[in-house]
Formats: structure tokens, C-alpha cells, sequence
């Protein structure tokens, strides 16, 4: 994936480089607003860290151009401009996220991982698992049999657990993709979740399987 840092400052925007470099990701980096908006509309970026405070063009400025000439690249704002009224601008104006400096690479980080996450899910919305189908639009469950009923939190882990169909998913995420809800998740709150889904699902021959000391998979266990 391919990301675009925009930072007037030489050592920062070197930093973020070499971090972002580390994690796997192609950077490109530009020291102006002008610049910046050149490449965002001539390079195809999965996301963009925009400062604002950037010569020659401000980054509001080049975020407001992005969004009239319809660039939906996903833009992280990373700015010493921390009071509200600042963020609350950024945001309407088309910002997808909103980090203070002083930050935690690690927040960062993690911030990055989820504006690319949602990006890559917006190109796809309906997901599949043997006879079971997730509309991520709906937000509903089917199967071949009808509607199937879930809560909320058992939908947040079976949409996480179709998403990574392919691979085992840890309790980890699986907690992650609950963290919008106001109480803290337990390990034993996510057995609870996986429990209720594996019961739910049984029905339709697919199976929450456990890989022990890693987290769970699904399996489908044949023609419904």
C-alpha cells in the first residue's frame, strides 16, 4: 500500500519514512502544500497524512481542493493545531481522522491500520462464507434458509471472522472490532460471543473452530 506523508518538517517527515517503510508500506513525501496537491491528484495514494501548517498552500487548503475535485483518498491530518474548533474544521472539510502533535507512534500506527482497513472494505461490501452472507452495508446476515438473527456484538465478530476467512483470527482482533462498544471487553465475554455464534451457525454446517493458543476460523463443513 502506498502512502503519502505531507510534512514541511525534514526529520519528521524522515521519521514517519523510515516507520511507515518498516511496517511495509511504499512512502512518498512532499515538504509543501502545492506539491502535495500535484501528486495527491496525479499518483493513486491508499492514504494520506496531510500537516497543516505547510508552506505555500495550507493543508486545509489542499484537503478542500482534494474533495471538490472528488479525491477520496482516506486523510489522516497530523498537526499541532489541537484546539476543537481546528478539528472540528478538518473533519467537516473531509478530513477521515485527526492526531495532535506531540503523538505516540504507536496510536499512529494503529490509526493508519484502521483508515486502510475501512478503505478496503468500503470496495466490498457483501461477504460470503459457504451458505452465509454478510451485507456490510445492511449490516445484516443471511443464509440460504433466511435472515439470521444476531446481536450486535456477535455481528462485530462475525464480520471480523469473514473478513480474515482465510486465516485464524485472535482474540485480539476479535476484541478490536468490539472497541466501538463503552465496556471493556474480557477474554471470557469474547468465548461468550463465539459460543453463541457457533450455535447460531451450526445450522448451516459452518463451524467456529478453535486453533488453541491462536484464536478462531471458520470452516464450512459442507453443502448446506
Amino acid at each position: 500500500m502506498r502512502i503519502l506523508v505531507a510534512e514541511d518538517n525534514p526529520a519528521l517527515a524522515d521519521g514517519l519514512s523510515t516507520i511507515l517503510s518498516q511496517n511495509g508500506y511504499a512512502v512518498d513525501i512532499v515538504g509543501d502544500g502545492v506539491s502535495a496537491e500535484a501528486v495527491v491528484e496525479a499518483q493513486n495514494y491508499d492514504l494520506m497524512i496531510l500537516d497543516l501548517s505547510l508552506p505555500q498552500m495550507d493543508g486545509l487548503e489542499v484537503l478542500k481542493s482534494m474533495r471538490a475535485r472528488q479525491n477520496t483518498t482516506p486523510v489522516l491530518i497530523l498537526t499541532a493545531r489541537g484546539a476543537l474548533d481546528d478539528r472540528i474544521i478538518g473533519l467537516d472539510m473531509g478530513a477521515d481522522d485527526y492526531l495532535t502533535k506531540p503523538f505516540e507512534i504507536t496510536e499512529l500506527e494503529a490509526r493508519i491500520r484502521v483508515l486502510l482497513r475501512r478503505q478496503s472494505n468500503q470496495h466490498q461490501s457483501i461477504l460470503e462464507f459457504g451458505p452465509v452472507t454478510f451485507d456490510m452495508k445492511s449490516r445484516s446476515v443471511f443464509t440460504s434458509k433466511g435472515p439470521l438473527e444476531v446481536s450486535a456484538r456477535e455481528l462485530s465478530v462475525l464480520e471480523t471472522m469473514m473478513l480474515h476467512s482465510s486465516r485464524v483470527v485472535s482474540k485480539a482482533q476479535l476484541m478490536d472490532s468490539l472497541s466501538g462498544f463503552d465496556e471493556d471487553i474480557s477474554d471470557n465475554a469474547i468465548e461468550q460471543y463465539v459460543s453463541r455464534l457457533r450455535k447460531k451457525l451450526a445450522a448451516h454446517n459452518v463451524t467456529i473452530r478453535t486453533a488453541r493458543g491462536l484464536g478462531y476460523y471458520l470452516q464450512y463443513d459442507g453443502n448446506e
